[in-house]
């Protein structure tokens, strides 16, 4: 079973930028789609961002197109998620996630199975 780990959250201004990463441990990192999802307060949870297990493939939710940009590290077991051109409305927790089986394209759909205990975003208008 994988484990996961977030970190880089916190409070920025709007029209600031954050880095989120999220370090894997237990299995072979590199043979697993990853992906970001975010849940506000009062929200459900909604996909961010997926990449590939090979990291040549992306997928993001329309409302962070051209603002954020997911990749990964295979040597370090770790993906980012870049943030720029915050809003108020990024606010949420932000949980990343891995995926159920081996290869996966990140895709919304995708089968996620692994979940990190999530970081704070909160963008100050």
């Amino acid at each position: 079973q994988v484990q996961l780990v977030e970190s880089g959250g916190g409070l920025v201004q709007a029209g600031g930028s954050l880095r989120l990463s999220c370090v894997a441990s237990g299995r072979t990192f590199s043979s697993y789609a990853m992906g970001w999802f975010r849940q506000a307060p009062g929200k459900e949870r909604e996909f961010v961002a997926g990449i590939s297990w090979n990291g040549a493939s992306t997928y993001y939710a329309d409302s962070v197109k051209g603002r954020f940009s997911i990749f990964r590290n295979n040597a370090k077991n770790t993906v980012y998620l870049q943030m720029n051109s915050l809003k108020p409305e990024d606010t949420a927790v932000y949980y990343c996630a891995a995926g159920s089986r081996t290869g996966g394209s990140g895709s919304p759909g995708s089968n996620f199975g692994s979940w990190g205990q999530g970081t704070q975003v909160t963008v100050s208008s």
